[in-house]
């Protein structure tokens, strides 16, 4: 292979892992499968490193930026409602520790009533879609919880001195979040912790986007060291592989030595006991048998051959009876069992005499 290929093997190596970094493959994985390589080389030309093809990632974003801007109307209606809670909930607090101007009770009142009677409005009817055929929460309907709004005059004096008011709410919360993010900028004083304010909106999205960064950074760190610890571990077991195999080389080499010396060690001891059990039987022996026992044994086996014979005689005898009894047939057989009988009965006959004799006598 030449300079010029093998360069250019290893560039396309290196746009292919740059392409697909959420892929765990290496670049032996693709020397390995050629073919598999210039597939991904064809496949990274209409895909992103996300996997998503030009299209699919251009209709996605659209959708994406549709979903922000209905997730932020969301956001600014539902910040507005938790808001005007907040405001109600603080006057309500107010009022147990201060006293509070009628026309500003007032106030809070009638915005306490339209928010409760709006929820109850957005519960009867959640969305635009409902089935008008269904059956109504509690049998009410939007007229009659309409009607349980205030008076139209207190209405419209709520709703001119509600901007101000909800203005100095958002205030109050904004300076509590400059102090929560800065809190040496809590004695400062209030214009120069406005000036701050104004520039706190782009210095946490600085920070968002430092921090989107380094997530990012985070991530690919984390796809590198994956890859830097799959070649690591790839490398160490080649060098345990070759550990074991110069170790078992070793091991091989001096095996046949050391065998042959416990060989020659189990050999010598074997024969140290072999001869040890020698010299235990010829002692036993000379304990057992000694010249008195020995005359003994002598006398006591040449009777017991003597009997030996005697018995083999007798044996002898009584099979030349036996073979002359077979001759006779089966009639002989019978007669022998008939005697048998007879003798059996004459000895039943005798045990029984014997014992009434005894019991008479007493």
């Amino acid at each position: 292979m030449s300079e010029s290929s093998l360069g250019k093997g290893d560039s396309l190596h290196q746009q292919v892992l740059a392409s697909f970094p959420l892929c765990d493959i290496t670049e032996d994985d693709m020397t390995q499968n050629p073919q598999f390589c210039k597939l991904l080389a064809t496949l990274a030309q209409h895909v992103d490193q996300t996997g998503l093809t030009v299209p699919l990632n251009t209709e996605l974003d659209k959708a994406e930026q549709k979903l922000q801007s209905q997730r932020r109307q969301w956001l600014r209606s539902e910040s507005l409602s938790k808001g005007l809670q907040e405001m109600t909930q603080e006057h309500c607090i107010k009022k147990h520790h201060t006293t509070v101007p009628p026309d500003q009770n007032m106030f809070y009142e009638t915005m306490e009533k339209c928010l409760l009677v709006s929820q109850c409005i957005r519960q009867l009817d959640p969305s635009s879609t409902t089935n008008q055929d269904q059956p109504s929460l509690l049998g009410l309907s939007t007229q009659q919880v309409m009607e349980l709004m205030p008076p139209e005059k207190n209405i419209q004096r709520m709703k001119q001195g509600l901007p101000g008011e909800l203005e100095k709410h958002l205030r109050r919360k904004c300076l509590s979040l400059l102090s929560y993010y800065q809190p040496e900028w809590e004695n400062e004083s209030e214009g120069l912790k406005a000036i701050k304010l104004s520039h706190l909106s782009a210095q946490l999205d600085k920070e968002k986007k430092r921090a989107e960064s380094l997530t990012e950074t985070c991530r690919e760190n984390t796809v590198l060291l994956q890859r830097q610890t799959h070649l690591y571990l790839s490398e160490l077991i080649k060098c345990i592989q070759i550990l074991q195999s110069l170790i078992l080389d070793h091991r091989l080499r001096i095996q046949t030595d050391l065998d042959r010396k416990k060989l020659e060690y189990f050999e010598g001891k074997l024969e140290l006991v072999l001869q040890k059990i020698k010299v235990e039987m010829v002692e036993i022996q000379l304990d057992t048998y000694t010249v008195d026992s020995i005359s003994a044994h002598r006398k006591i086996r040449g009777k017991l051959d003597t009997e030996l014979k005697a018995c083999q005689v007798e044996k002898q005898s009584v099979e030349l009876k036996l073979a002359s009894f077979k001759i006779l047939g089966k009639e002989f057989e019978t007669l022998a069992e008939e005697y048998c009988r007879l003798r059996q009965e004459i000895e039943m006959k005798h045990w029984a005499l014997k014992e009434f004799t005894q019991y008479s006598n007493k």
